[in-house]
């Protein structure tokens, strides 16, 4: 049995009872108390109210004789069974509340309204479908769970019991820290000192940061055309001023868009959503025109840890001797979106400032995971996870390109770089929304591609097919039922 308050006003003309029983039947019908559920004894009802129990009694009785209540002998009440298809004695008062036309008006009260903004929606039963090309998922098939429940069970032990149940928002976990600058950094090329390094509860946490920090009304932004929808929603909420550049095969056009922006966003190693590298040359000329003309370049190394296909490009960060590049990572990718550990590499400076909003914001990233995380880094976990993972994903990644090419006419962009998606191009006729209804019906599970895009209007004749949680033997099965319902349109068309 769980605790239940209730509040009455004894200054109101209704009755006690009445009250007891409205507060009952509201919560009842709200679903706040579920059906067999018991509820408090009138002796014990009696004492939280400070009222006489004769009181409770009596509204508990009418609660029995309406069928709201159930009496079981030896063990006290509960609610009925039939209590939902009981109709409502008394107007809910919290709904009431809602219409009260003496509340405050408090979307007008709101400096920003991030509700009205436009955001990729995942359904959360992805797993029950036949084909999920669900971006951003895990196989859990490939997760090793026996490991990461040994390091949470190690974490969580008497030797680090002072470590992670302290609030030390001034430092993150040394040992994540150590493993993050040792291990992950070096990979793409970057060293960093410790104070150069702030955790932060995913990639997009830190993205917000450093828009808070670094964007105000009058910063001029300059992010790719398509590009991650989330932190051009994160600048539109800070400034008006967002110039989308376009992509190409080599990655984000130097275009003017760059010629008076004072914070450019981009995604290098493995563009979002387009999955194209750009190119050595055009990442050196970005850093020579950040110095021309005077601006700083946020890079979210979005996918860092897939490349399973060609020799790994280096990072921007790690090319630039001007210190003008921030960095921006993620564990998500590798581990577990649910895990919400992320990373920011930036002059100490900036981090200091960084570490001191985020205490405003969430003080620190839990500790417990913290240290699981950095216990799964340093006993070589991550990186067996990383071997197993390009295994499985390159034999997705060949499968799916195969599929495309037999069932699908239209481009598909063979991802060089590798990571878990395909980016499709298809006809000008293609209105990818009602492909995505359609799909659905049919147990296939497809991302339209318009959501990616700032510039109105927006194309609807992309999507994005996912491979990172779709089993290899129902990829071509999939894709060949989607070259149906794409053919069914055209024709329709």
């Amino acid at each position: 049995m769980r605790d239940w308050l209730v509040h009455i006003r004894r200054n109101e003309y209704t009755s006690l009872q009445t009250q007891i029983r409205e507060a009952l039947v509201s919560a009842i019908l709200d679903g706040q108390l579920a059906q067999d559920e018991p509820i408090p004894s009138t002796r014990k009802m009696a004492k939280t109210l400070s009222v006489s129990r004769n009181t409770v009694v009596l509204a508990y009785q009418g609660l029995l004789d309406d069928g709201y209540l159930v009496a079981r002998e030896r063990s006290g009440y509960y609610v009925s069974d039939k209590a939902l298809a009981q109709p409502p004695l008394v107007q809910n008062r919290r709904h009431a509340a809602t219409e009260n036309p003496d509340q405050p008006g408090w979307l007008e009260r709101l400096t920003s309204h991030p509700a009205q903004q436009e955001n990729i929606s995942k359904p959360l039963d992805w797993q029950s479908y036949k084909y999920p090309f669900i971006y951003g998922q895990v196989d859990h098939t490939l997760f090793p769970l026996a490991e990461w429940r040994d390091c949470a069970r190690q974490a969580l032990g008497k030797r680090w019991l002072g470590h992670w149940t302290n609030d030390t928002w001034a430092h993150d976990d040394p040992l994540l820290v150590e493993q993050i600058r040792r291990r992950i950094l070096p990979r793409r090329g970057i060293m960093a000192s410790d104070d150069e390094i702030l955790i932060t509860l995913g990639a997009q946490n830190a993205l917000y940061l450093l828009a808070s920090l670094m964007v105000s009304g009058e910063t001029r932004v300059t992010m790719e055309e398509p590009g991650f929808c989330d932190v051009r929603n994160i600048f539109g909420l800070k400034t008006p001023h967002v110039t989308l550049a376009p992509v190409d095969s080599g990655g984000v056009v130097l275009s003017d868009a760059f010629d008076n922006c004072d914070v450019a966003f981009v995604t290098p190693s493995h563009q979002f959503p387009t999955t194209v590298t750009m190119s050595l040359e055009r990442r050196l000329e970005l850093l020579r025109l950040a110095s021309k003309r005077d601006f700083v370049i946020i890079e979210d190394d979005y996918e860092f840890e897939t490349n399973y296909v060609n020799e790994p490009c280096p990072a921007l960060k790690s090319l630039d001797d001007g210190c003008r590049v921030i960095y921006v990572g993620s564990l998500s990718k590798t581990l577990f979106p649910g895990l919400r550990l992320g990373f920011m590499v930036a002059p100490k400076e900036l981090i200091r400032q960084a570490r001191a909003l985020r205490r405003l914001m969430v003080r620190h990233a839990p500790n417990n995971n913290q240290r699981t995380a950095a216990l799964f880094l340093s006993l070589g976990h991550h990186d067996t996870l990383i071997r197993r993972l390009h295994k499985a994903y390159r034999q997705r990644w060949e499968i799916m390109g195969d599929a495309l090419r037999r069932h699908l006419s239209f481009t598909a962009r063979n991802p060089s770089f590798g990571g878990t998606s395909y980016w499709v191009e298809g006809p000008q006729t293609l209105d990818a929304e009602a492909l995505f209804d359609q799909a659905r019906r049919e147990g296939v599970l497809i991302e339209p591609g318009r959501i990616h895009f700032g510039q109105r209007p927006r194309p609807r004749h992309f999507f994005r097919l996912g491979f990172s949680s779709i089993p290899e033997d129902k990829i071509d099965d999939g894709i060949k039922l989607l070259s149906r319902m794409v053919g069914e349109q055209n024709r329709a068309a």
